[in-house]
């Protein structure tokens, strides 16, 4: 009687426990339509090439980079490990979370995160860190990460922050409960809409122009974490001039370039160098390029990357060839279906998703 009263005991717990995670899965956010940003991270983890050029860093990286192109043009392997408002101490968290996978020859970190020293917002923690697998580096991230209104438990049982989301809930909270749809390729997110660039308003002058200890601190943290692991560090500051980029946080970081022998492009005075139009690459009026600016930024890098690093052409081993044709496919039928969706209804919608075809989600 004993051992049957704790089996049903057992039994209880279990179904308990089940019913809870199911509920879980339910109520968190999904992020495969609207706000996709949040699916970006966790998408990493499905990716079973290996990468030679890592990149971190927010939507400058993830918006401005085509990692198709890289590939199509110079066989570069390479993977953005990006999200929206991605502070300094994120990008190095998931880069010291990549690099139990692989070791990159090459890690691109885009600075315009250095300009936040305190954490932002528990939106933006929540697209960056929810989607990372549980270790260390998850737990310092949170830590670093949390303001002063969330709890260190909340990102541990997700259903304490979720529990009031009945009301919220979609069609795609129960159809994406357990799998989700691919919305990047390869971390890049792909939008070929275009809105010309408009005039920015004048740079407000700061108070005081040092960059934080907290974003500097981090940034010597993944410096020397990459000459730790063998691997070459660049750092970057996107070709879009809004949000302002100040010459003096520039001259802060190119002086901490000399002093850590890392290299630093600037592509903002590029732009004619690499290409840009900013009349046509661009979907939201110059923050941010289009698909036809990412690949021009993807061409012009590339070809950086080749000259300086010993990156290795990938297109002529059938193995990596294999992988990245079905990557290449799912790219271009984006690409054409969200030309199409222009050509039919003269715009996508407000998050650059497909209206006929559903989310923008990849199918391959």
């Amino acid at each position: 009687m004993r051992r049957k009263k704790i089996t049903a005991c057992i039994l209880v717990a279990v179904l308990l426990i089940g019913a809870l995670y199911i509920v879980q899965r339910l109520l968190v956010p999904k992020y495969q339509t609207g706000i996709v940003e949040g699916s970006m991270v966790e998408e990493y983890y499905k990716d079973r090439s290996d990468h030679e050029v890592l990149f971190v860093g927010d939507c400058e990286v993830y918006e401005n980079f085509s990692t198709i192109e890289l590939w199509r043009k110079y066989g570069i392997t390479s993977y953005i490990r990006g999200s929206a408002q991605q502070l300094t101490w994120q990008s190095y968290y998931l880069l010291e979370d990549a690099l139990k996978y692989e070791t990159p020859k090459v890690v691109v970190f885009n600075v315009l995160a250095l300009k936040y020293n305190e954490p932002q917002s528990e939106a933006y923690n929540r697209m960056s860190i929810d989607g990372m697998k549980w270790s260390m580096s998850k737990v310092n991230d949170i830590k670093a990460s949390m303001t002063d209104e969330e709890n260190f438990v909340d990102y541990i049982f997700p259903l304490l922050r979720y529990h009031s989301r009945w009301s919220e809930l979609t069609k795609d909270d129960v159809k994406h409960i357990f799998a989700k749809d691919k919305v990047t390729h390869n971390g890049y997110y792909m939008r070929v809409d275009t809105k010309p660039q408009q005039e920015f308003p004048d740079p407000t002058p700061l108070t005081d122009y040092k960059l934080g200890d907290k974003a500097m601190g981090y940034l010597q943290k993944m410096t020397d974490l990459c000459k730790e692991k063998g691997v070459k560090l660049v750092l970057i500051k996107a070709p879009t001039e809004y949000p302002y980029w100040y010459e003096q946080w520039d001259e802060q970081v190119q002086q901490f370039a000399d002093e850590n022998d890392v290299d630093y492009i600037n592509f903002i005075p590029l732009q004619n160098d690499i290409g840009l139009d900013m009349s046509q690459d661009t979907y939201d009026a110059g923050l941010h390029l289009n698909t036809t600016g990412a690949e021009k930024m993807a061409d012009y890098f590339g070809k950086y990357l080749v000259e300086n690093y010993n990156l290795t052409d990938y297109r002529n081993d059938s193995e990596y060839a294999s992988i990245w044709d079905k990557k290449e496919a799912a790219y271009d039928s984006m690409k054409q279906q969200q030309y199409d969706e222009l050509n039919k209804y003269g715009e996508l919608n407000k998050y650059g998703e497909l209206k006929s075809f559903g989310a923008n989600a990849i199918q391959n």
